[in-house]
């Protein structure tokens, strides 16, 4: 690991998660899932057994700073292709069919892999202070573009 000091700025965590993302990219390509796809599936997961058509679409906004068409499309896109699915009787509610929680699995499996050839031999005292400044970082840069949008 490189000993150097390295003031933590814009660039250097964009330098990181354009990085990582890059890495991530990869195990995307070979499952022909884009990241937005693999993020909305994620939430989906994560709210099992279903979320909100619109929590969902609210969520990859937020997540992806990305406009709710851009949302919207990646939600028709991951229904069109059987890994979403309406909760019978409950056209507003979605859940991630069996399809689709092997897609996630498998990606999320992937992902785990990634973390820990890239994170596992960092110790858990900067990973908790990194963790800490970043989520700081990501409030106050969330609470500027609520701001930019009243």
């Amino acid at each position: 690991m490189p000993t150097t000091t390295v003031t933590l700025n814009g660039q250097v965590i964009g330098q990181a998660h354009y990085a990582t993302r890059a890495v991530l990219e990869g195990v995307l390509a070979r499952t022909g899932t884009t990241f937005a796809q693999s993020l909305a599936l994620n939430y989906a997961a994560s709210a099992d057994p279903a979320i909100e058509h619109e929590q969902l679409v609210a969520r990859i906004t937020g997540g992806l700073k990305v406009p709710e068409t851009e949302a919207l499309a990646t939600v028709r896109e991951l229904t069109g292709a059987g890994l979403l699915e309406a909760v019978p009787g409950e056209a507003a509610r979605l859940r991630v069919s069996e399809a689709g929680r092997a897609l996630s699995s498998g990606i999320r499996a992937e992902t785990d892999r990634i973390v820990q050839r890239l994170y596992g031999d960092v110790p858990a005292g900067d990973l908790a202070v990194a963790g800490r400044v970043l989520t700081l970082v990501t409030e106050r840069a969330n609470a500027e573009l609520a701001a930019a949008q009243q």
